[in-house]
């Protein structure tokens, strides 16, 4: 079998065989194959696309191109959540200990940030002495003792993806959604959950801008799911807008904080409440209003707070943290930005803004950029608030007071106004099952 035929088979249109898509995943992970000519083929999938037949296949192949998780020893069914990504996206932090809470047995498995904030790892990181890494065994013991733990991915989970990604970012073939939906679900599957809960987004801050092309998406990977005997589901979520008021990791942890705390309802709170509840569902059986409902009192009650303690405190992080956020480290500079005329806020370029967090140090612009944890941005405006001349429309937080030059401007970039207020889509969009 030779690369160069199946680079032309895929160029003319044709179906690729499971026979060739295994030679090339393999040959991606091993080295043998040159990176113009996967380059070559990634392109060809890009402009012709791919099958149902091909997608599942490919997605199963590079979930067994490295490491597989063994949850047997884990007490009980498990379930994991994917977020497809978004600006001040702090859902994890808050889903993971009140699904934990009800009963839930949670193996979330994150990555680190590049561009915008960090990842779902850095945020937690921010909270001194957490670990992101335990070994399988301890996997294994920290789910059974407290319900679920929180952890960064293995280098060898789905290998050949991520040779294939490092490739798709620089070939502008990242937005193919055969590539995104085998990239999401074979790194899902090596984890190897049950349950797989996916959070896909759409809008300025989301890699599908259209909510269309969201829901082909969520589809296809739902499909996926449940061709490998996952109880699968999609929930399809507005990020027209960034999600909360902070944008930034440790801003991020405090927000979510609040939210288990029960100090702070809001959209936050109502995607963190449908999010639980389908991943109960999917995981218990129980009716999804019973779920919402179980959810909800976690947080009332305190104990969907209590146990995100006992999660941090279980990887090494400091719960007084927690407990008392006043002892994060915040940056040494902060900027107000103002509204700029009179009206309605009627559009936040999401994107603009996680780039604005990136420029204040929030952010990785390549993956070997320090995060600063303290650097973001706090939102007191947002889409279909009325404002008026010089009100504070955002608190901008820094290190380096240089660092306001290039991120107000691209904030303020960020913001339309209007004399009308403006209809928004729904926080949650549609669920698929």
């Amino acid at each position: 079998m030779r690369m160069y035929d199946i680079i032309a088979h895929k160029r003319d249109g044709w179906e690729l065989t499971q026979s060739e898509i295994e030679f090339f995943t393999e040959g991606c992970t091993n080295g043998t194959i040159p990176d113009y000519q996967t380059a070559a083929l990634l392109m060809a999938i890009y402009l012709n696309g791919m099958s149902d037949n091909e997608i599942l296949n490919f997605t199963f192949a590079m979930r067994d191109s490295g490491f597989t998780a063994d949850l047997s020893g884990i007490k009980g069914p498990t379930v994991d959540k994917h977020s497809t990504g978004g600006v001040g996206d702090k859902t994890t932090m808050i889903v993971v200990p009140i699904a934990a809470a009800i009963g839930c047995k949670v193996v979330k498995m994150s990555g680190r940030g590049l561009g915008h904030t960090g990842g779902t790892v850095d945020k937690l990181e921010s909270i001194p002495g957490f670990q992101s890494e335990l070994t399988h065994k301890e996997l294994v013991k920290l789910v059974n003792k407290v319900g679920a733990c929180m952890i960064g991915h293995s280098e060898d989970i789905a290998p050949a993806d991520k040779k294939i990604y490092d490739l798709r970012d620089v070939t502008a073939t990242v937005e193919s959604l055969p590539l995104i939906a085998s990239s999401i679900m074979s790194k899902k599957l090596a984890c190897a959950s049950d349950c797989i809960l996916l959070d896909v987004k759409f809008g300025s801050g989301a890699l599908m801008k259209d909510p269309g092309d969201a829901m082909s998406l969520a589809s296809e990977m739902v499909k996926i799911g449940k061709s490998a005997g996952k109880k699968t589901a999609a929930v399809l979520t507005n990020m027209d807008v960034p999600l909360g008021n902070a944008v930034g990791n440790t801003l991020e942890v405090i927000e979510a904080v609040k939210v288990l705390k029960g100090e702070s309802k809001g959209p936050l709170y109502d995607i963190s409440i449908e999010l639980t509840a389908h991943m109960a569902h999917l995981a218990s059986g129980l009716p999804l209003a019973e779920c919402r409902r179980l959810s909800e009192e976690a947080v009332e009650n305190g104990t969907a707070f209590k146990k995100f303690k006992q999660i941090v405190k279980a990887q090494g992080g400091n719960t007084a943290y927690l407990d008392d956020t006043s002892l994060f480290e915040r940056a040494r500079y902060r900027c107000d930005v103002r509204a700029k005329q009179i009206g309605y806020i009627a559009f936040m370029d999401t994107h603009l803004i996680g780039d604005a967090s990136m420029k204040l140090g929030a952010g990785r612009e390549v993956k070997e950029d320090e995060i600063d944890h303290a650097a973001g941005i706090i939102i007191h405006k947002k889409t279909g608030d009325y404002v008026e001349p010089g009100q504070i429309i955002a608190t901008l937080y820094a290190n380096d007071d240089h660092y306001f030059h290039d991120a107000v401007p691209v904030f303020n970039q960020a913001i339309r106004y209007s004399d009308m207020n403006i209809d928004q889509l729904p926080l949650i969009y549609h669920i698929i099952k």
